[in-house]
């Protein structure tokens, strides 16, 4: 595509985005393949699309490149990247050893009324799932990992865990576009809930080593879709 292709695609943007919003617009269309690796992302035109100066489009194209999204050429300007499976499947690898200490943390670690707070936002969730309110559960599912990493009281873990989520965002976000994959999600978080809820630690690791697996396996379907439409 180039910088008028990227103008016209009225579905990509709202005028007056914020950084963060530029990023999850622009990181979910790759991830879809509605963007397309080796494709040129026009700052001008971005720019103009958001109704923004410039400045904000390149710190959401820099956070997009720390996320392995985009491609930043000198003096060349930012192309769409091609992800790897073999990328995507390190940064999940990390991901499920990280969310594994903080579910393993918060079972030993969280207040009554911490755990009182995660069953109940968790049991209430299961209406969003008999809803298929897919941006909804979505919303819940950033605030139920949040917990556990806040749960684990240790600001160092915390900070490494969030920023290795941020970067495997879009990821995350796509696997509820799969059919069923609310309802499977719901179930993984389930058996975390409940190791946490009876301070089982090594089983607590385990469900959300293994839930983070999972959802790795689920979003891989976007790379390996996306490697097939730029090699045809």
């Amino acid at each position: 595509m180039d910088g008028g292709d990227v103008s016209g695609k009225r579905s990509l943007i709202r005028s007056g985005t914020t950084v963060d919003q530029m990023v999850r617009a622009i990181g979910d269309r790759i991830v879809t393949g509605s963007l397309r690796p080796g494709e040129k992302l026009d700052e001008a035109s971005l720019a103009a699309r958001f109704d923004v100066s410039r400045t904000p489009v390149r710190e959401a194209l820099g956070q997009l490149s720390a996320m392995g999204l985009v491609e930043r050429r000198p003096n060349r300007g930012a192309i769409v990247a091609m992800v790897t499976q073999e990328y995507l499947a390190s940064m999940f690898e990390s991901m499920a050893e990280l969310e594994a200490i903080c579910a393993r943390f918060s079972a030993e670690r969280m207040t009554g009324g911490e755990r009182r707070s995660l069953e109940m936002e968790h049991q209430a969730s299961a209406r969003l799932v008999q809803l298929g309110a897919e941006e909804d559960y979505e919303y819940f599912n950033t605030e139920f990992h949040t917990r556990l990493y806040r749960g684990a009281h240790n600001t160092h873990i915390y900070d490494m865990t969030v920023t290795t989520r941020s970067r495997l965002a879009p990821f995350r976000r796509a696997q509820f576009m799969l059919q069923g994959r609310l309802a499977k999600s719901w179930q993984e978080h389930d058996v975390i809930v409940t190791a946490i809820m009876r301070g089982d630690g090594a089983a607590a690791g385990k469900a959300a080593r293994d839930h983070v697996s999972i959802v790795s396996e689920a979003s891989a379907v976007f790379v390996v879709g996306d490697r097939a439409r730029a090699n045809a």
